[in-house]
């Protein structure tokens, strides 16, 4: 069994092969978001041009996404969540996280992809990015209770 990229658990050649391959086409939003990762992995770069909405095109750089998909080792495809893109749908919305390392180390794109039907059939539009949350730090009084969970306050416990 040659599992597929996009996370799914299912086969490659029952997932997302048919979808990148035109003899399926994605009914969801969610589908063609998997299978367009699936084709990050295998560098079926112009899956990737076709699978993008004609209007979104402009400044596609077929070279210059090869060479990151080839030169890109893929760690996984995390769904987070979706906001329509169903079978009845017309447009929807996948937020995912991809994994992978490039020569600059480990990365997580974090992103909510636009989708549009068109002709029956589903298209990536464009990619929002998803800033991280500030980190904030809470300042421990030493009366409070204790962070290690002791029960006792902080000045006589971790505080010392």
């Amino acid at each position: 069994m040659n599992s597929c990229p996009c996370g799914s658990g299912r086969d490659y050649v029952a997932c997302c092969e048919p979808i990148i391959t035109g003899k399926k086409t994605a009914e969801t939003a969610e589908q063609l978001m998997r299978a367009r990762y699936a084709a990050h992995v295998k560098a079926e770069i112009d899956f990737l041009f076709d699978s993008t909405h004609p209007e979104y095109r402009e400044g596609y750089d077929h070279k210059g996404t090869r060479v990151w998909a080839e030169e890109s080792d893929w760690h996984g495809l995390e769904i987070l969540g979706t906001s329509e893109g169903g079978p009845e749908d017309e447009q929807g919305e996948v937020e995912f996280v991809a994994r992978f390392r490039d020569k600059e180390g480990l990365r997580n794109h974090h992103e909510r992809g636009q989708f549009k039907r068109s002709k029956g059939r589903w298209l990536f539009t464009e990619g929002n990015m998803v800033k991280s949350k500030p980190l904030t730090v809470n300042k421990i009084g030493r009366n409070d209770p204790c962070i290690c969970g002791s029960g006792q306050k902080y000045k006589k416990c971790c505080g010392k």
